[in-house]
């Protein structure tokens, strides 16, 4: 082994990758290109010792906040927009197919079954504004989707999610349904408001370093399901909220946005909003 300088400690690691053991193809390039960024990125930086243990004490830190109601890691990687870049390199939007977006550090898997049109709602709020929200799912032809499952969640007036919030029962704001023949969706919830994501801990730290702000904009998630196309993980952005220009997450994108308007007096809410999705093919 030569001896190790600050010129050619790379290649001397990099050569060092699977002496030992099996490397897969696939790990070996991305392993390699890790070390060779981040050993370039602390020369670029003259990165100090000091600073090395600051970084291995953050993410220490952080992954001992990870638990069933908080990933961390997911957060810090939203923070920097790194989540949003993976999702795009990860999902490319076929031609005329829903483009995606993040899936956030709040999704619960199973939340309650319910049949088109029925509320997630199980807690009411005083500010709150009730919607209905509806709309269709077609593939790239245009023609409806059956049986396509459509699960939701969103914050609740209070800007909480319910995991996050002791006093919301079990699964408040969260549901799954069907489309049905037609390829429609429909259910009743409440309208999402702008909310801080935590900006406590490492994540607060990270945030204030970048001088940037915790606020995201309104959204409903979606994670829209069935064989033979490929599952979509999206959001739909409220046209009015005054955060789509700097959402806290880099999230938004112009075909994501909807629009509530006033509902009609049969549909007994307040607000009326309708927003399609198109599947890819899984092929």
């Amino acid at each position: 082994m030569s001896t190790v300088t600050i010129d050619n400690v790379t290649d001397v690691v990099i050569a060092a990758m699977g002496q030992h053991g099996d490397v897969t193809p696939r790990n070996r390039e991305i392993l390699t290109a890790l070390i060779r960024h981040i050993h370039d990125f602390s020369r670029e930086v003259k990165l100090q010792h000091s600073e090395f243990l600051y970084a291995c004490d953050f993410l220490a830190r952080a992954g001992q906040l990870c638990d069933d109601k908080r990933q961390e890691f997911i957060l810090l990687g939203d923070i920097i927009g790194l989540e949003v870049l993976v999702d795009m390199l990860t999902h490319h939007a076929e031609a005329g197919a829903s483009e995606s977006t993040v899936l956030g550090p709040f999704y619960r898997e199973n939340p309650p079954v319910l049949p088109k049109g029925a509320s997630i709602v199980q807690m009411h709020f005083d500010n709150e504004e009730s919607i209905y929200f509806e709309g269709f799912v077609r593939d790239t032809a245009g023609n409806p989707i059956e049986g396509v499952l459509v699960d939701v969640w969103e914050d609740a007036p209070n800007g909480l999610y319910e995991n996050h919030d002791p006093n919301q029962p079990d699964y408040n704001l969260r549901g799954r349904l069907q489309t049905d023949e037609n390829g429609h969706y429909a259910f009743r919830a409440v309208r999402p408001v702008a909310y801080p994501i935590p900006d406590d801990h490492t994540a607060g730290e990270l945030i204030r370093a970048m001088g940037h702000h915790p606020m995201r904009p309104s959204h409903m998630h979606f994670m829209l399901q069935r064989d033979g196309y490929r599952r979509l993980i999206s959001q739909v952005f409220d046209s009015r909220d005054e955060y789509l220009e700097n959402d806290s997450v880099f999230a938004v994108k112009e075909s994501l946005i909807g629009q509530y308007h006033p509902a009609a007096a049969e549909l007994g809410v307040d607000l009326h909003i309708k927003f399609d999705f198109v599947l890819a093919n899984a092929a």
